[in-house]
């Protein structure tokens, strides 16, 4: 070996690959993908499934699939039933909407989605039935009858049917409002309200997803998560902890 290629001060020129390589695209995280696949696979099929079978849907072995489940379960994208042991789609991968009261009635003035998408034809500006949506039963429930009354009637509804006063009085009671496929086959939503000081109805807000795999219980992680957030927003607006 010569000398100049053994002294450490001999510069060292690495080839110039720049020309030689393809352009490349935005670099992901690959493991995040690998697990979107799983997320895929639950909001594809539409129900909850057994570890062995999501991972065959999402292509991948069982052993390779579970961490990011645990993972994901974490995260509140997945959760895992107790009973069955079988996975489904948590509460933050559904589609959340924030509504208020406008001249046409509840009308939706935010819309965040999950990492699953929701076929709702739902967004910013998009009224609420009063009669159909958990987001327009929170309204009807808790909003002035006066202006709650003709919005109904344009609907071919009333404040006054049996059955709607006894679902509109469990809602006052709960503080809940559920739907599963009224408006729409195949999609379900939860709603709860957020009142000011002064105890009057400010806004909804609602969660929207698959009925398959979305949590209807009132003691579900999905409502029970929707009523923490509406009180702690209802106590910033100056009313009372109760409410």
């Amino acid at each position: 070996m010569s000398d100049a290629a053994s002294s450490p001060n001999s510069p060292v020129f690495l080839p110039d690959s720049s020309d030689d390589e393809p352009a490349r695209g935005p670099r992901g995280i690959q493991s995040v993908e690998v697990g979107g696949q799983l997320l895929k696979a639950l909001a594809r099929t539409g129900r909850r499934m057994a570890l062995k079978d999501l991972a065959r849907e999402a292509e991948m072995t069982a052993a390779k699939a579970h961490p990011y489940l645990v993972s994901f379960c974490k995260l509140g994208l997945m959760e895992q039933d107790r009973a069955s042991g079988h996975y489904g789609l948590g509460p933050l991968a559904i589609q959340m909407s924030i509504a208020m009261w406008s001249g046409q009635g509840p009308t939706i003035i935010r819309v965040e989605e999950g990492p699953t998408h929701v076929y709702v034809a739902m967004r910013h500006g998009t009224p609420a039935s009063l009669r159909h949506t958990a987001t327009g039963k929170i309204f009807a429930a808790f909003g002035e009858p006066g202006r709650i009354a003709p919005l109904l009637d344009a609907e071919g509804h009333s404040l006054e049917e049996p059955a709607f006063a006894k679902e509109l009085a469990v809602i006052r009671a709960s503080r809940l409002s559920r739907v599963e496929n009224q408006l729409l086959s195949g999609v379900s939503a939860l709603a709860v309200p957020v009142f000011d000081g002064f105890g009057q109805l400010v806004l909804a807000i609602a969660a929207i997803g698959p009925s398959a795999t979305l949590d209807l219980d009132p003691q579900g992680r999905p409502a029970r998560l929707l009523q923490a957030q509406a009180r702690s927003l209802s106590q910033r607006l100056g009313a009372p902890a109760q409410a």
